[in-house]
């Protein structure tokens, strides 16, 4: 599967696209002078105490205070506070924590918040989830400096691995290095990404892991607070440090700063490979050369086609507590399949398209999806597994019930930003303050009709439009109508209806019979 990412900047917003096999599977916007990323450290003050929720609330500077709760704290958090109180005092001279006399035991629990920290206190914490909506970021006290193979825990000194990595023989391996190398008085997770990676590799991301706690203890002694003591990575460089792989084959960015901070950022987590990073200055936007902007107009909206369904397609709606996907068979006919074979059919791709969906929009919380119902439990169990299958690529931590008696299956799904919402509707150019479905979203269902008209019997058809949208079908040479003539063997005529709104399709056979339309 060969792997692309394109980088887009302006003066106000950062696109970020991942692409597999020319698809777009990841998006992300970033603004540019976003204050507060996922990963970021503070040092803050306690604002005050939440008993109720046994929670605290936390300045680190933004407009709402973070929200900190017990749980939250960690386990060694009374280490960490003392730490904090003997550097700013003067009285602990040292980043390294071998010295370190670390507080014994752990916090209960099941303990209570007022017990453990106070109004005014100083306390370093990390944005574990960015602000949503009317609530300020969710922070943590159980800091981790993200490497390239490996996580720095101060103050656990713990080895830990990924159980992602299953072979035993090279978990042993792992651990047995990570002890070796890893610094007293800190823990190391380690990352997927580090199976069968050589010592060198494992010690230069060790390395560079302290020298950014080593920062972080330098800035403890700040006199104004709050203070941003650690920066995570942008995020194309985050994206860069946690996807990279083999399966790169090309990166693309139009900004000259952005580019030489990514071939610095490649040099060191992928030498030699610094030759796929390309510099994009083309006239035409880089997105747009690279069909991003049509896959994100036809990715975002309610309804959303399934690729190679014929005709099937998601309702994903979104409340305040959860998001609904509905799985719509559309208008396919089973021939020589039974029903319960083609619902399946219908549900495998639905179950491959949701996951990509839920990636794409980065969803969290609760996700509700309502697959066509299937009697038999072995079809359940199909369609169970493959969706499970297909979420493994998913990086976000997340949970998969199997269906219920209702067939509906339920998604719990990590989100640490907010939900990504990109609008597809356009001004309706009939009737100003009116919104109507972005074009290029109508055609890629005219597209799809006019493949599944073509496997039928039907030997030509003859679609009326809108001037305007039949006017931009039939305009260049060649045409879009007769790219897809020529691509489906199917003769298609074009007419212009004045009477007709913006978006209205019909579709007649060749003995004028209405086969398809769409009023909108």
């Amino acid at each position: 599967m060969d792997k692309e990412l394109i980088i887009s900047s302006s003066e106000e917003v950062v696109k970020i696209a991942m692409l597999e096999d020319g698809r777009l599977m990841e998006f992300h916007q970033e603004q540019v002078d976003q204050k507060y990323n996922v990963g970021d450290i503070y040092l803050a003050k306690i604002k005050k105490l939440a008993p109720g929720m046994n929670a605290a609330f936390v300045s680190v500077g933004s407009e709402k205070d973070a929200f900190l709760h017990y749980h939250d704290l960690g386990p060694n958090i009374q280490s960490l506070l003392n730490y904090i109180k003997l550097v700013r005092s003067g009285k602990f001279k040292s980043y390294l924590l071998k010295d370190f006399r670390t507080e014994e035991g752990i916090i209960d629990k099941n303990g209570k918040i007022e017990d453990v920290i106070q109004p005014g206190q100083n306390i370093l914490v990390q944005i574990a989830k960015e602000p949503i909506s009317t609530k300020g970021p969710r922070v943590t006290s159980e800091i981790s400096i993200a490497g390239r193979y490996l996580v720095l825990v101060p103050f656990f000194d713990k080895v830990s691995i990924s159980q992602k990595i299953k072979e035993k023989v090279e978990r042993d391996r792992l651990t047995m290095l990570v002890e070796s190398i890893k610094p007293e008085g800190f823990g190391v997770i380690i990352r997927t990404v580090a199976e069968y990676k050589k010592v060198a590799e494992l010690h230069q991301d060790l390395e560079d892991l302290v020298k950014k706690w080593e920062g972080i203890y330098k800035n403890l002694r700040a006199k104004k607070l709050p203070k941003r003591v650690h920066n995570e990575l942008s995020r194309a460089s985050g994206i860069l440090r946690d996807k990279f792989s083999e399966d790169f084959v090309k990166l693309h960015c139009d900004d000259e700063e952005l580019y030489g901070e990514m071939t610095d950022f490649l040099k060191i987590i992928a030498p030699g490979k610094e030759n796929i990073l390309e510099f994009y200055n083309k006239q035409m936007p880089i997105m747009e050369h690279y069909n991003v902007e049509k896959q994100i107009k036809t990715s975002f909206g309610t309804h959303v086609n399934i690729p190679k369904s014929k005709g099937a397609y998601l309702v994903i709606e979104h409340t305040e507590a959860l998001h609904v996907i509905d799985v719509n068979s559309g208008n396919i006919k089973a021939v020589k399949e039974t029903q319960e074979q083609n619902a399946l059919n219908v549900n495998l791709q639905a179950a491959t398209e949701i996951a990509r969906q839920l990636r794409l929009r980065d969803m969290g919380g609760i996700i509700v999806i309502d697959f066509i119902d299937m009697r038999e439990a072995k079809n359940r169990r199909k369609l169970y597994d493959h969706f499970n299958e297909e979420m493994r690529r998913d990086n976000a931590k997340h949970k998969v019930l199997p269906p219920s008696k209702f067939g509906l299956v339920q998604v719990t799904r990590q989100r640490v930003r907010p939900e990504l919402n990109i609008k597809t509707y356009e001004e309706n150019p009939n009737k100003e303050g009116q919104e109507v479905e972005a074009p290029i979203a109508i055609l890629e269902r005219i597209e799809a009709k006019i493949k599944e008209i073509s496997e039928s019997k039907i030997k030509k058809i003859t679609i009326h439009l809108h001037p305007f949208v039949a006017a931009y079908l039939k305009q260049g040479i060649p045409s879009i109508r007769k790219k897809w003539a020529w691509k489906y063997k199917l003769p298609i005529k074009i007419i212009a209806r004045d009477s007709f709104k913006y978006l209205e399709i019909h579709i007649m056979d060749e003995d004028n019979h209405e086969i398809y339309k769409e009023t909108n």
